[in-house]
């Protein structure tokens, strides 16, 4: 038997939360689903269902999601983020459904969103891990520091931090100095307080 998926439903859209509540329930049986307007809704810690336990799941804004980053960033893997247009990258550290989307493609990235976590493939166990060096770099990096600069603080040569920003880029697929800033905070490498 399989057990029935508890989900929150964070979003101030109505007709949104509506349309997301259909597909659920007639694709993705059973679930009990939590519709909350605001965060601030949401009851303390995130439990439902009055028993004191985490809903499984999170689907929200990407707005809710970042004024609310240190409660989302321990469940990441089990939050889904509403985008419109052009879903974010898995390397980001985020599962994202795009809005406009066809109806089968929805039911396909919700189908993905669902199985990552019974097959536990998240962003971070699918990357090999970084080397302690590699995240005092990635945190230089975020913090909106030169290679030089880097270099100087972490006492290495300018060619050991570019061979260092190579093999991050490398291992985690993200060639931005924004993308790598935000899967820096989405991985609690640094606080958004810390970027400069």
């Amino acid at each position: 038997m399989r057990r029935t998926k508890q989900i929150a439903v964070i979003l101030s859209d109505t007709l949104q939360c509506a349309g997301l509540n259909s597909l659920l329930t007639d694709y993705f049986p059973p679930v009990n689903i939590a519709d909350f307007r605001a965060f601030d809704d949401l009851p303390e810690n995130g439990t439902g269902n009055g028993n004191g336990t985490d809903f499984h799941y999170y689907l929200t804004q990407a707005d809710t999601f970042a004024l609310n980053i240190d409660f989302f960033l321990p469940r990441r893997s089990r939050t889904l983020i509403l985008t419109a247009g052009k879903a974010a990258s898995p390397a980001a550290g985020c599962n994202c459904l795009d809005t406009g989307a066809p109806k089968e493609a929805l039911i396909e990235q919700l189908q993905q969103f669902f199985s990552s976590e019974d097959t536990q493939n998240t962003v971070a166990e699918r990357n090999k891990e970084l080397s302690m060096r590699e995240k005092d770099v990635l945190k230089l990096i975020a913090q909106g520091n030169t290679n030089k600069d880097i270099a100087d603080k972490l006492n290495i040569s300018l060619n050991t931090v570019l061979t260092h920003r190579k093999n991050i880029t490398a291992r985690l697929g993200i060639k931005t100095v924004s993308g790598l800033t935000f899967y820096a905070i989405m991985n609690g490498l640094v606080s958004s307080d810390a970027i400069g």
